[in-house]
């Protein structure tokens, strides 16, 4: 359940990376032979599309008018994408469980994150502190899918 817990706390900040690395991940083979991930996350057309999303979402946070991630869709999305990658994460048996556990937890840090990301763009401004997040997020969702 940590892989759930942690994937939703770095889907709190981008929502589509964590389910990005995971469809990938399903594509290629790399999760575990008993995941709870849905039989579509790895399927190639998934795959591609989830990362072509998550591309989208790093450069359109850089934007000044991009929406607040704790707006209604935004909340929305992180909770959807955080506990199809929770569950994935997760054995087939606490697929649920992991969803769960993966989607408060995305909820949580959506609220963290954003108050985080706000000091930060006073002192760094929009795109570096974009960047120094993007650097984050997607560092620590490869290790979180990577670990076993």
């Amino acid at each position: 359940m940590i892989r759930s817990l942690l994937i939703g706390l770095v889907a709190g900040a981008r929502s589509m990376t964590p389910l990005a690395a995971v469809s990938e991940a399903a594509h290629s083979g790399r999760l575990p032979a008993d995941n709870g991930a849905p039989s579509w996350l790895g399927h190639p057309l998934v795959a591609a599309g989830s990362k072509m999303l998550a591309a989208g979402e790093l450069a359109g946070d850089k934007w000044s008018r991009a929406p607040d991630r704790i707006v209604p869709a935004g909340l929305a999305a992180r909770l959807v994408t955080a506990g199809i990658a929770g569950a994935a994460l997760a054995p087939r048996r606490q697929a649920m469980t992991g969803a769960a556990v993966a989607a408060t937890a995305a909820m949580v840090a959506s609220y963290v994150t954003w108050a985080l990301r706000m000091r930060a763009l006073q002192c760094y401004g929009q795109t570096r502190s974009g960047l120094m997040e993007d650097t984050l997020v997607i560092g620590a969702t490869t290790a979180i899918v990577a670990a076993r």
